[in-house]
């Protein structure tokens, strides 16, 4: 895909329906019953959803045959036809603005809002911004900004440079992940992105040393803290990678403030003891 093509991409829109049912939050549920503030399963129709459970909604519809060599469906769908073969969840930013519920009907709206490419040298990168819109019964529920990134598959693993975690965050919670759990994850979510799942594939072909743990289930966890420290849902939540999450190892969720800036900052930590999530929940005064 040319460069010369992305305009024709941004501002495309699409629009889809789905019921928050029992059923598939269960199998979020019974993956995350160890965070606090989790769904019991099967949770009981009109509970609300503890924020960023909406990613159990809208699963790709894609048949088999309209998979790519990753598991991701093939490009050029709603998705423009980025050329870089690799793909992944960079991190996004969310506003709540009223709860949805289990046995709710959901709308969600779309719309491809940028596209940017970024130079440098392992052969560039291309990020598209994806804006959505959840209505439910009660109206506007969440506002949701994606940022999805696109980059040449590589010749070798070379991580980014690590950031240490907070010695001393005011809350934490460790997480064991294991690859049931992925597995189950990509099942709840139904991601069938072969770096959480297929060993050898990762390994080979995307050169990860080993299953890389989901950026949203990092997030959720994030979420989940934050929702604890703050004894309420925040208004504002945002999150971005900073580094591969292996699994085997436990994650360790952190919060912490910091006095110049708002809201709660929170970072997913391996336990190498780097960062590879940062993220900010804020709350209304």
């Amino acid at each position: 895909m040319a460069r010369d093509d992305y305009d024709g991409w941004i501002g495309r829109t699409r629009e889809d329906c789905d019921t928050a049912s029992a059923t598939a939050l269960s199998m979020l549920a019974a993956t995350l019953s160890d965070l606090p503030g989790s769904l019991t399963a099967p949770p009981e129709t009109g509970t609300p959803l503890p924020p960023l459970w909406h990613w159990a909604l809208f699963h790709p519809a894609a048949p088999m045959d309209g998979l790519g060599p990753d598991g991701h469906p093939k490009r050029g769908g709603f998705l423009p036809p980025i050329d870089h073969e690799r793909r992944m969840w960079a991190g996004g930013a969310l506003s709540f603005h009223a709860p949805l519920r289990v046995g709710d009907t959901v709308t969600r709206r779309s719309r491809i809002a940028g596209i940017r490419e970024v130079e440098n040298d392992r052969g560039g990168m291309v990020f598209v911004t994806v804006e959505h819109e959840l209505e439910g019964p009660e109206g506007l529920a969440v506002e949701e900004r994606q940022d999805i990134v696109y980059m040449p598959m590589p010749a070798r693993f070379t991580p980014p440079r690590k950031a240490p975690a907070p010695q001393t965050p005011e809350a934490e919670l460790t997480l064991p992940m294991p690859e049931t759990r992925l597995f189950r994850f990509s099942a709840a979510t139904f991601n069938a992105h072969r770096i959480h799942y297929d060993l050898p594939y990762a390994r080979e072909v995307e050169k990860y040393p080993g299953l890389v743990v989901h950026g949203p289930m990092q997030a959720l966890c994030l979420m989940a803290l934050a929702v604890a420290q703050g004894g309420r849902p925040p208004a504002r939540f945002t999150f971005r990678g900073v580094h591969p999450l292996f699994a085997g190892a436990p994650m360790r969720a952190m919060a912490w403030r910091e006095a110049d800036a708002p809201g709660l900052k929170l970072c997913a930590a391996a336990a190498e003891g780097h960062m590879t999530m940062k993220a900010t929940a804020e709350w209304e005064d």
